[in-house]
């Protein structure tokens, strides 16, 4: 890193990195500085699932899948109510497909779009993701290649504190902190708030987000509202900060990732009385908050063997496996025994179940989808609602840039992922599988190609470049730690 600064700071190693890349093949100098020296098994972006939609991509139109950025919208749209910044959801759905074209030929990400099953709010299969289907994968490749960029600089433990502007409100440096409170000004022209949300901050959680506040948090200690807190004190505009993606599927023995890949396979979840209590495939992140309204905040996930082999694709669910949440049963009347739940009503849920599955019937709360019948061996974990991560935050244009309420822009200052207000409307209902990925990739490509002053490509079209990215070794200022072999806490 130069005495003089850098092109860009991109505060947070997540889906941020993505921003640092392209602004590196566009030929600027960029500074990572990441608090958590555990952020390869700790940030948001390793927790996930590694899905990014994609929206007219080649990979769809290989797989005879057609698709459109429009389409896309009306997605978003019909999910939130109509609740969605449209503006904000066209700029995603529109660079979907370029971002994840670029990420696979510009990045070498091994994608391949998910065909075994629905997400639920997806009129067709636009999600993309790596073989694993995890985010520790997506994470490790993207610091892989910016290890190996000459113009990226990585600074870890530290925290971008502050945001000095000048007096014209331009971008003028970042205060970074180390973890020995010193602190240091670092001159750039433009910084990437990509620090995620404030799940981490169970205040804020409880002003902004009372329904699920008392649930288990499932996402990075580094989610501490610290873009919030820095765009505020720029003036910047906020929105959304009720919404945010739950998920009714955390194991509670294990505290993994059983995934709603269960339900869409034709898995039904009972409360304590043994009693279905709502349509499993409305989505995984309303679910939390339907779970944690339940008598004793928790529920069972009834599966069987050929479910249990179909998720064997994702790394979270084999971890579940592992960590012995699951119990197994050879009828019905055993599987009561094991779980505890009345006997009468859970051999009545599932035959009802395995009537739908046959056709026979409407489901009483809309249920359309059970793919099959549930057969025994039958298999069972405890599940309890989870806050993933908020998805409310600093109101951004089409490049990014965060805004002010009168709608200019505060020049040189970015946000993406849960650093930005995003897509999923109010609440958790409007979250669609995607919707964290998207906008923490998408948006810190759009803001380094807006540093750039680069444009976006047409997908199927050539990346527009500048400056070939560079395999040389990067300068890795960094604690003691050595990064390429640290793992960290899951």
């Amino acid at each position: 890193m130069s005495d003089d600064g850098v092109d860009l700071v991109v505060a947070g190693a997540g889906g941020g990195l993505a921003g640092a890349l392209r602004a590196a093949q566009l030929g600027l100098d960029v500074l990572v500085v990441e608090v958590s020296e555990h952020f390869r098994r700790g940030n948001n972006t390793s927790m996930s699932t590694a899905m990014v939609p994609g929206a007219g991509s080649r990979f769809q139109r290989e797989a005879g899948i057609e698709d459109s950025p429009e389409l896309f919208v009306e997605d978003v749209l019909r999910k939130t109510g109509g609740q969605a910044d449209q503006r904000l959801a066209r700029v995603l759905a529109e660079v979907s497909a370029p971002l994840v074209e670029w990420l696979a030929d510009d990045v070498g990400l091994p994608l391949a779009v998910v065909t075994d099953f629905h997400y639920p709010g997806h009129s067709v299969d636009r999600c993309h993701t790596i073989e694993g289907r995890h985010g520790t994968l997506l994470l490790d490749h993207l610091l892989g290649r910016v290890k190996q960029d000459g113009r990226i600089d990585l600074l870890v433990p530290a925290r971008l504190v502050d945001v000095r502007v000048d007096d014209d409100g331009r971008v003028a440096a970042a205060v970074i902190e180390q973890p020995d409170g010193t602190s240091e000004e670092i001159p750039t022209r433009a910084v990437l708030l990509a620090t995620n949300g404030y799940g981490a901050d169970r205040d804020l959680v409880a002003r902004h987000l009372p329904e699920i506040a008392g649930a288990v948090y499932h996402g990075s200690e580094a989610s501490r509202g610290d873009a919030l807190r820095i765009g505020e004190r720029l003036g910047a505009a906020t929105a959304y900060l009720d919404a945010y993606q739950g998920h009714g599927a955390l194991a509670a023995r294990s505290a993994t990732l059983v995934g709603w890949a269960t339900v869409m396979h034709g898995a039904v979840l009972v409360g304590q009385d043994g009693r279905r209590f709502g349509n499993e495939t409305s989505g995984y992140s309303e679910y939390a908050a339907v779970i944690a309204a339940q008598p004793g905040a928790s529920a069972w996930i009834v599966l069987d063997r050929r479910i249990h082999d179909a998720c064997q694709s994702f790394t979270d669910f084999r971890q579940t496996v592992e960590g012995g949440a699951l119990v197994w049963a050879d009828d019905v009347p055993a599987l009561a025994a094991v779980t505890g739940l009345p006997a009468e009503a859970l051999a009545e849920e599932l035959a009802t179940a395995a009537a739908l599955a046959r056709g026979e019937g409407a489901d009483r709360f809309g249920r359309t989808s059970f793919e099959a019948e549930l057969v025994p061996p039958y298999a069972a974990v405890r599940v309890v609602p989870a806050l993933f991560h908020t998805q409310g935050g600093l109101v951004v244009d089409e490049h990014a840039r965060v805004t002010r309420d009168d709608g200019t822009v505060i020049e040189g200052l970015y946000a993406s992922g849960g650093a930005a207000a995003g897509i999923s409307g109010h609440g958790a209902a409007g979250y669609l599988a995607g919707n964290g990925l998207l906008p923490a990739l998408g948006l810190a490509y759009l803001a380094a190609q807006h540093v750039a002053g680069a444009r976006t490509p047409a997908a199927g079209g050539p990346a527009a470049s500048t400056t070939a990215a560079s395999t040389t070794s990067a300068t890795t200022t960094a604690a003691a730690t050595d990064l390429a072999t640290e793992e960290g806490p899951a």
